[in-house]
C-alpha cells in the first residue's frame, strides 16, 4: 500500500516529470509516452496454452509441451520479445538503471493482472547466482515479480530459492543445452506444500530455466507452479 501511495505521489508531481525512456522526446511522468507505449509489441497469432510459443491453434499444446509437459502448468506473457522492448530490457538487464527498471515493472502487472483466473499463494523471482549478481549489481526479476506481488496483493519472496551454481549464459546455447545447463541449477530453502506459486523472470525463449525451476519446486511440495515473464521469445532455439 505505501509503494502505491508513493507511486501515485512521484506521478502526480510535475517535478518528477521525465522524458520518455524510449524516445527521449516527450516529456511522461509513466516512464514510456503514450505514443510509445502503443509501438510495444503485444502478442500476436495463436499460442501454446501452455508455453506462449507461436502455434496453429491456441486451443492444443505445441509439439514441445506435447513432447514433454513443462514443469510450470501455463507461461504468462506480457509482451512479445520484440523491438522496441528488447532494446529497454537489455538496457536495464546488464547495468543498473533504476528509472527504467521501475518503468518495465510498471508494465507488468498493467498487462498480467487479468490474464488468470486465480491468484497465486506466492510469488517469487527467477533467482540470480551470487557472482552474477554481483557483478550486475541488481536482479531484475526481483523488481517485476515485487511489481506483480504489490499490485496484485500476493505474498513476495525472494529468499525462497537460489541458484546453486552460475550457469552458462543461456543466449548462445539450443534448446537442449539450455534445458542441460540449467538442470538441477536452484534449491529451495523450505518445503512449498500445497501452494500455488509463480515464478517470475524478464524473458522466456525456450522456458529451460523456468521448467527447472518450477520442476524443484513442484518437488518440494508445490501443487501448481506458474510462469510469468515481461516479455516471450518468439522465435524458438533447435
Amino acid at each position: 500500500m505505501l509503494s502505491n501511495l508513493c507511486k501515485h505521489i512521484i506521478d502526480s508531481c510535475p517535478l518528477f516529470e521525465q522524458h520518455c525512456q524510449l524516445c527521449g522526446q516527450r516529456a511522461t511522468r509513466h516512464g514510456l509516452c503514450p505514443p510509445c507505449r502503443q509501438q510495444l509489441p503485444w502478442r500476436q497469432g495463436h499460442r501454446c496454452p501452455i508455453c506462449q510459443a507461436p502455434a496453429a491453434s491456441a486451443q492444443a499444446p505445441c509439439g514441445d509441451c506435447q513432447g514433454k509437459h513443462p514443469a510450470f502448468a501455463h507461461l504468462y506473457s506480457a509482451y512479445d520479445y520484440d523491438y522496441p522492448l528488447e532494446g529497454l530490457i537489455r538496457r536495464c538487464k546488464y547495468a543498473p538503471d533504476p528509472a527504467l527498471q521501475g518503468v518495465l515493472a510498471s508494465l507488468m502487472p498493467q498487462a498480467l493482472q487479468h490474464a488468470h483466473s486465480d491468484l497465486p499463494d506466492l510469488v517469487i523471482p527467477v533467482p540470480l547466482a551470487a557472482a552474477r549478481r554481483h557483478e550486475r549489481g541488481f536482479n531484475l526479476p526481483d523488481a517485476l515479480a515485487r511489481a506483480l506481488a504489490d499490485t496484485m496483493r500476493v505474498r513476495f519472496d525472494d529468499q525462497l530459492c537460489w541458484r546453486k551454481r552460475n550457469t552458462a549464459q543461456q543466449a548462445n546455447l539450443n534448446r537442449r543445452e539450455r534445458l542441460k545447463n540449467v538442470r538441477d541449477a536452484f534449491g529451495v530453502k523450505r518445503r512449498c506444500d500445497g501452494l500455488h506459486i509463480a515464478i517470475v523472470d524478464d524473458v522466456a525463449s525456450t522456458g529451460a530455466t523456468l521448467h527447472s525451476l518450477a520442476k524443484t519446486l513442484r518437488k518440494s511440495g508445490a501443487t501448481q507452479v506458474d510462469a510469468w515473464v515481461l516479455a516471450r521469445a518468439i522465435a524458438r532455439q533447435a
